[in-house]
């Protein structure tokens, strides 16, 4: 008789007080947009720079947060995270106290702009250090299952924390005034986007020369493979943008405003509990296959949100799209896992979520411009092409994945 050694589970490599952990440390970037929305509305009295400042705030993140990666595969996460946390702390607090200044607009959306290029990229991070984890430690028949286990549960805690980070902005606003929100973020980064740059999982496997001699070349980012995913999570953000537009303006017109949040909450809360059953579905049920499946239930979803007129069938077409989005997160997520060059995984997850945020942004002003100026009707239509846009990319998708090469393209 001899003693086996039981194998390495995640929870070993990562310990209990990681995943609460990485959970908190999201909710900065979640109330980020919002926040600085409620401020500069309430400061400076205009809804227009409001949403301007919103979306130049995604646009910075978008186009830093691969940057931020990037570093993040070559340094190391810890000194990419503290930089960021500190930098970005110091642009939440520049902006609280220059949006009640006579400072110009410029000035709003210069500082708005540098909020969203410092932000730290948690969700992201924290994927790249799990797949990490999984693929360096975890034995190799265990890690498919993990992995699409872990998968499915950072797309649900991102839900879970887009759904209360507004909630707390709202609170915070309305009983401490608008700028507490952002100051609150600030603290919060300072406090827990530090302890997840400090915690032990971000210490890396190799050295800065092992990194250096084992990266891949930049190039490999641009493979089209790899860019089609992209596209496609650009799609999920132009329809969270454009779905989250046309519903709030369908409310108001309805004289429910409020009410806006609680149906667009059908779709998160939705999506999430879908996401987590990702990890369930038979290995034959490849990702190829998952994105064109859930792809049609956004346009089914979206296709009747464009033609509601009734609360109800609003409510009936966001759960719908719900139970497309977050299986779709999860595989898309999978997918760009997969096709990640060698040393570029910080990379390729930043790059993603500048997907999501881009889109959403861009949609968002988008969509509040027609609203506005052309009509709610027409803005509930903008997330029906937002759901083609992820379907032509899936069918891309098809066509550059060659049949029968596995559950991993």
């Amino acid at each position: 008789m001899h003693d086996s050694k039981p194998s390495p589970t995640l929870f070993e490599r990562t310990g209990v007080a990681y995943f609460p952990l990485a959970l908190v440390a999201r909710l900065p970037f979640a109330m980020m947009v919002v926040g600085v929305l409620t401020l500069v509305v309430s400061a400076r009295d205009s809804l227009q720079l409001g949403g301007l400042s919103s979306a130049v705030v995604g646009i910075g993140s978008a186009i830093v947060g691969p940057f931020i990666g990037a570093a993040a595969d070559r340094y190391g996460q810890r000194v990419a995270l503290l930089i960021a946390a500190v930098t970005h702390s110091a642009a939440l607090v520049g902006l609280a106290f220059i949006a009640y200044s006579s400072a110009p607009d410029w000035a709003m959306l210069a500082i708005a702009f540098a909020v969203g290029a410092t932000s730290p990229q948690t969700s992201p991070m924290s994927r790249s250090r799990l797949v990490l984890i999984i693929q360096n430690f975890l034995p190799t028949e265990r890690r498919p299952k993990v992995m699409s286990q872990v998968l499915a549960y950072e797309s649900a805690a991102d839900e879970v924390v887009f759904v209360f980070g507004p909630v707390i902005v709202g609170i915070l606003a309305t009983f401490f005034g608008p700028r507490t929100p952002i100051l609150a973020a600030a603290a919060l980064t300072l406090l827990f986007i530090i302890a997840f740059a400090l915690h032990h999982t971000s210490a890396p496997a190799k050295s800065a020369a092992e990194r250096a001699e084992t990266l891949a070349p930049a190039s490999e980012l641009a493979r089209p493979s790899l860019l089609v995913v992209v596209a496609g999570i650009t799609g999920v953000g132009l329809v969270f943008g454009s779905t989250l537009t046309a519903l709030t303006a369908f409310m108001k017109a309805q004289g429910q405003p409020e009410a806006a949040g609680l149906f667009y909450g059908i779709m998160g809360i939705g999506s999430a509990l879908l996401a987590i059953s990702v990890s369930l579905f038979p290995p034959r049920f490849t990702l190829r296959y998952r994105w064109l499946v859930f792809a049609v239930f956004v346009l089914a979803g979206e296709a009747l949100l464009a033609s509601a007129s009734s609360a109800t069938q609003i409510a009936v077409g966001l759960a719908i799209t719900g139970i497309g989005i977050g299986p779709l997160l999860v595989t898309l997520y999978s997918l760009g896992t997969a096709r990640s060059p060698e040393g570029r995984s910080a990379t390729v997850m930043t790059m993603l979520g500048s997907g999501v945020i881009l889109g959403q942004s861009l949609s968002s002003a988008v969509g509040g411009s027609i609203a506005e100026n052309v009509g709610v009707h027409t803005a509930l239509v903008l997330p029906l092409y937002a759901a083609i846009v992820i379907a032509v990319a899936g069918a891309l998708n098809w066509l550059l994945t060659p049949s029968g090469t596995g559950r991993d393209v």
